[in-house]
């Protein structure tokens, strides 16, 4: 009988804390408790625990949510994170995304939602399992699963885009974006379009707050960043993708 998911709490506010640890443990989780980003990263790196998903404070002591994210992701640890805060700002909510988070839940919430949430990023690494032990997706699985252009693939149920040089482990809003261009190849899609659809921001916002994001799917799409030819720029307006790729 396996073990059930642990999930790591990094939550410094021990009211907070408590409750949620109760209730996840209700759910029938397994959980471990951080007050600080620094004691978090370093029970990550060192206590050889295997960590189902970490819900993340953004305001912590010390080093802050955004920082320890980008850390794990830096250190290529890959583990689902759902990030809690109460800088709901667009640009805080985008600065998380950029620095590797998978989602983000703003505060005050219903815990309902958050378990909702944490569900869905613990399904998505489940079957990821699943198919890493099988080593192959069965047939009837991949279709609109893989886009292939211009000697690269992107595998958006494993989260990997692949070329000739090397594999780039996606975050799940990096794959989320990917494909929301890729359904409207050819189309120009504008940053409010983006903010609204993809990422669930829907308050007004200076929405050139996504461009640096874009910066980082450049390096992992085209052969100089610097003169894109699949995610091309349209000067006030958006983005607009071009590939003339296939999915399977």
């Amino acid at each position: 009988m396996s073990e059930s998911p642990l999930v790591l709490l990094v939550e410094d506010e021990m009211h907070i804390a408590d409750a949620l640890l109760f209730n996840l443990r209700a759910e029938g989780y397994r959980t471990h408790h951080e007050g600080d980003g620094e004691a978090a990263l370093d029970w990550l790196m060192h206590s050889g625990e295997e960590v189902s998903a970490v819900l993340l404070d953004v305001m912590l002591p010390g080093m802050e949510g955004f920082e320890v994210a980008r850390a794990l992701r830096q250190a290529g640890n890959y583990a689902p994170i759902l990030m809690l805060t109460a800088r709901g700002r667009p640009e805080d909510v985008l600065e998380g995304f950029a620095a590797g988070a998978d989602d983000y839940l703003p505060k005050p919430f219903e815990l309902s939602i958050l378990l909702a949430r944490l569900g869905s990023l613990l399904r998505r690494m489940q079957w990821q399992r699943q198919q890493s032990a099988k080593g192959t997706i069965p047939a009837e699985e991949t279709q609109g699963t893989i886009y292939r252009f211009d000697g690269r693939e992107i595998h958006f149920e494993s989260l990997q885009l692949t070329t000739a040089a090397q594999t780039v482990h996606l975050t799940l809003m990096e794959a989320e974006l990917l494909r929301y261009l890729i359904d409207r190849e050819g189309k120009v899609v504008s940053r409010r379009d983006i903010l609204e659809e993809v990422w669930r921001v829907r308050e007004d916002t200076d929405t050139r707050a996504i461009d640096n994001f874009v910066v980082r799917l450049r390096r992992y799409l085209e052969d100089d960043p610097a003169r894109p030819v699949h995610l091309l720029t349209v000067r006030g307006v958006g983005y607009r993708f071009v590939a003339d790729g296939s999915w399977y």
